[in-house]
């Protein structure tokens, strides 16, 4: 059987990325979180078709996650994601992209947005780190893991706040995922004990959020037990240009646990922008 989360695969900053690349219309970039056994299929399955439907969606494996190569001596840093996230999009000749960052890919987006502002058109910042927050009790638990289906379980409670989401078969699944040959190697090499300077690392300096030019969309769950609220309030505070949606009776899982609401909202923010394009070439013709 197909393994649906293996797409197509691209040279991006020198390391072979697996991605998928669906649809057609503004592009769109979409990174995933960090958990274990991640890939950007199992993060954005339920966004991809609907966003692909008026957008190119394209999304990712990060190196350290999913079906990307894991290069021996992998320095696992922000810079290098930032390159080669930069380095899908030219593989792949897009100018210009809207991003969506989740939790860790969020900071991602972040950075990218801030170290090279004309790749980006819009912002969509989800569950994110990228700002100084005290680490949490879920997300020390998610980047201590240990592969065990009984540790699975338990992070996946933390994750969603509809514990009928985090069923034994979802547990197995995203456990099974977690052990496939490297992929707990190079998760463990990410995020050693103590935890506390990655999140550190990964955060921009305040007055380089204040600066940014892009129309952001922040987004979080009220309920998530891995990123704080704060942190998204702090976004919104910070980022000129901004909008705040707070997700009630919503974990870590925005995009699983509120699903439709979720795509109808990056939707909409993204075809503001196709529709200002539009009428703008409109004038000029």
């Amino acid at each position: 059987m197909t393994n649906p989360e293996i797409g197509r695969s691209v040279t991006a900053a020198g390391i072979r990325t697996n991605l998928h690349d669906v649809g057609q219309g503004s592009p769109i970039l979409m990174i995933h979180g960090s958990g274990p056994g991640v890939s950007a299929w199992a993060n954005w399955r339920l966004s991809i078709p609907v966003l692909a439907q008026r957008a190119r969606v394209i999304a990712p494996d990060m190196v350290g996650f999913g079906f990307s190569d894991r290069p021996a001596g992998q320095r696992y840093s922000m810079e290098n994601w930032v390159a080669q996230a930069v380095g899908v999009l030219d593989a792949l000749d897009v100018e210009r992209a809207d991003l969506v960052g989740n939790s860790f890919g969020g900071a991602l987006a972040l950075a990218l947005a801030i170290r090279h502002p004309q790749r980006v058109r819009r912002l969509v910042l989800m569950g994110s780190v990228g700002v100084p927050f005290a680490i949490t009790p879920g997300l020390d638990a998610v980047w201590g893991y240990e592969p065990s289906l009984t540790t699975m379980r338990a992070l996946l409670d933390v994750f969603a706040h509809d514990s009928k989401l985090a069923t034994d078969e979802l547990a197995r699944l995203r456990y099974e995922a977690s052990i496939r040959p490297g992929f707990h190697e190079s998760f463990s090499a990410m995020f050693p004990a103590p935890r506390q300077r990655w999140v550190d690392a990964m955060c921009s300096a305040e007055a380089d959020i204040r600066a940014l030019p892009h129309e952001t969309l922040v987004l979080h769950g009220r309920e998530d037990r891995v990123i704080p609220l704060a942190n998204s309030l702090t976004l919104a505070r910070w980022i000129p240009n901004s909008q705040l949606h707070v997700f009630g009776h919503c974990g870590h899982w925005t995009q699983i646990e509120h699903a439709a609401r979720f795509n109808r909202l990056v939707g909409d923010f993204f075809a503001e922008a196709d529709a200002a394009a539009s009428s703008a070439t409109t004038r000029q013709a």
